[in-house]
């Protein structure tokens, strides 16, 4: 177990499917990246050519309207980037390609879980590179009316915080936590599924969301009911959820985070929010490298005191 250093994909793995709000079908193909690659995404057209490339980072972030859209001053590349990225944040992978024929990144069955299976079946290899982290140094905290969020510094790791407040009978009001590692993403996080209100589509549509959607793919809530004929995966999916996005958001930093990250009533566009104004204030964070860790029951450790996950099933 090396946490320390930086890591890869061993092999490409590919996935295909329809976009949540375009309903358009897509390719996405994960492939290995050198060292100090980060998470890159490229636009393949006709004939296999890249036609639109990108870093997967703040700056990148092209609107976050129900989702999280990538793209540069040529337009934007892909949309709902937020769960291919948090299933990468959330098993360790700092260095991959993710190559994409399409304008949204496939919905699949609406969680992380596929992205997490691809990883898997692609494996993660290690490499002789230190890995760097974003430490946060100072509390960032962005507001708008009920809805917060906030970094701030933390001794152990990333933790996530999520609070929602729906005025639903099956949501009201939900909070979950979680010290993210491999483990606990796979086991409390990845699995949580996108959801919508029955009684929103009509407006969702006639703005050019949700063409995609289906039971197959999202939690659909009526009145009083879950219309999902499987119904839910946790009791508190929805808070879950939220936690997912944030993660996947999150890792739009460029780099691991040393943070606390804990949002109220958010979504993209305040966990972008949050993100873009600790960036933009230079002395709320550094970069910090990691040194070869030591062993401490399952986890690993930096020099500096903080903990970083070790990795889930994985090969080196």
């Amino acid at each position: 177990m090396r946490a320390g250093r930086q890591t890869t994909l061993r092999n490409s793995a590919t996935l295909a499917g329809i976009g949540v709000h375009s309903g358009v079908s897509a390719t996405l193909t994960l492939q290995p990246a050198d060292p100090d690659t980060g998470i890159v995404f490229a636009r393949i057209g006709g004939g296999g050519h890249v036609n639109q490339e990108l870093r997967a980072d703040v700056r990148s972030v092209y609107a976050t309207d129900f989702a999280t859209v990538l793209g540069d001053d040529g337009g934007p590349l892909c949309a709902t980037a937020e769960h291919i990225m948090a299933a990468l944040s959330g098993l360790g992978v700092d260095n991959a390609v993710v190559e994409i024929d399409g304008p949204e990144v496939p919905i699949l069955d609406g969680s992380a879980e596929p992205f997490v299976e691809a990883i898997d079946h692609a494996g993660i290899v290690y490499t002789a590179r230190p890995r760097r982290y974003l430490k946060v140094l100072k509390p960032v905290r962005v507001a708008n009316g009920r809805a917060y969020g906030e970094l701030r510094p933390y001794e152990c790791g990333f933790r996530v915080e999520t609070e929602i407040d729906f005025a639903h009978p099956l949501i009201g009001r939900q909070a979950f936590a979680i010290d993210l590692d491999p483990t606990t993403f796979r086991q409390a996080v990845a699995r949580a599924r996108t959801f919508g209100f029955m009684n929103d589509v009509a407006k969702l549509w006639s703005a050019g969301y949700a063409l995609g959607a289906s039971f197959d793919n999202t939690l659909v809530l009526a009145e009083d009911r879950v219309l999902n004929p499987d119904g839910l995966r946790f009791p508190d999916e929805f808070v879950r959820h939220k936690a997912l996005d944030a993660i996947g958001d999150l890792a739009l930093a460029g780099a691991p985070l040393l943070a606390a990250y804990h949002s109220v009533c958010g979504g993209h566009k305040l966990n972008h929010a949050v993100l873009a104004t600790l960036i933009a204030d230079r002395s709320a964070w550094a970069m910090v490298e990691a040194s070869e860790p030591r062993r401490v029951r399952g986890r690993a450790e930096l020099p500096t005191g903080y903990p970083v996950p070790a990795f889930g099933p994985a090969t080196s």
